[in-house]
């Protein structure tokens, strides 16, 4: 399947906007390509390596603008990335209505998340490093789980996780998402490209546009750019597509 100039376009826009907040692209990509006709795992590992792409060009320039987390983000690494080829290997196992079903309700949740504007600064937390290490295991596992089950990456989550459960600053809690996300999405990728062939006639020029729009947004990020229209844009879209999912899956 080719790559055409208006999907190029898309692809380069959604990595750019929700670079912008943390999320990378997965989380539009999955059911973009599930709505244009992809099979479920194509959907997914395409929607993760570009995922990958996007996430990993924006972690470059948050680190060099020193604002990744690297401690608290090892055990989020380590756990969502051991945890993600587990959904992968569920993904190409589970039927496709059930599996609709979920990216709807995931993509609800999303948007609702979405409407929610982070605090601009958090509380100092209390917990220790300990139960930071065990907090964060447990979420990169949940996390890596959905993200290679469904191909979204997982940012929409993390964030709010680091922000709420461990008491990380906003902007520090999203430029460490984007990095954290770029291991669950290189795993997850390979475990799909382990058990099926890949479009690299398709990913590799959509991971250009990727790449360029996580650049783009990273660099409007860390200038501190407001994000609540672009939130409230990206929440109606997908609310747009929960519905278009739930829609498909009725006819299946």
């Amino acid at each position: 399947m080719g790559i055409s100039t208006v999907l190029f376009i898309s692809i380069l826009f959604i990595s750019l906007i929700l670079t912008m907040v943390g999320l990378g692209g997965g989380l539009v990509f999955s059911p973009l390509f599930i709505i244009m006709g992809f099979a479920k795992s194509q959907a997914a590992s395409a929607s993760l390596f570009l995922n990958l792409v996007a996430a990993s060009s924006a972690a470059y320039t948050y680190s060099r603008k020193n604002m990744v987390d690297f401690s608290l983000s090892i055990p989020l690494i380590i756990s969502s990335a051991m945890a993600a080829p587990v959904g992968s290997y569920f993904n190409v196992r589970i039927d496709l209505k059930p599996f609709l079903i979920l990216l709807a309700i995931v993509l609800a949740l999303a948007g609702c998340r979405m409407l929610i504007s982070p605090p601009a600064s958090v509380e100092p937390g209390t917990m220790g490093p300990s139960k930071k290490i065990i907090g964060g295991t447990i979420i990169g596992t949940i996390i890596g789980l959905m993200s290679g089950l469904l191909g979204i990456g997982g940012g929409v989550f993390v964030v709010p996780l680091l922000i709420y459960a461990l008491k990380t600053p906003t902007k520090i809690a999203a430029a460490s998402s984007t990095f954290i996300v770029c291991f669950s999405s290189l795993t997850g990728f390979l475990g799909y490209a382990s058990m099926a062939d890949i479009d690299w006639l398709f990913i590799l020029p959509a991971a250009v546009a990727s790449f360029a729009g996580g650049q783009a947004g990273a660099r409007l990020m860390s200038k501190g750019l407001k994000g609540k229209s672009i939130r409230v844009i990206f929440s109606i879209i997908l609310f747009l597509l929960c519905i278009k999912l739930i829609y498909q899956s009725c006819f299946l």
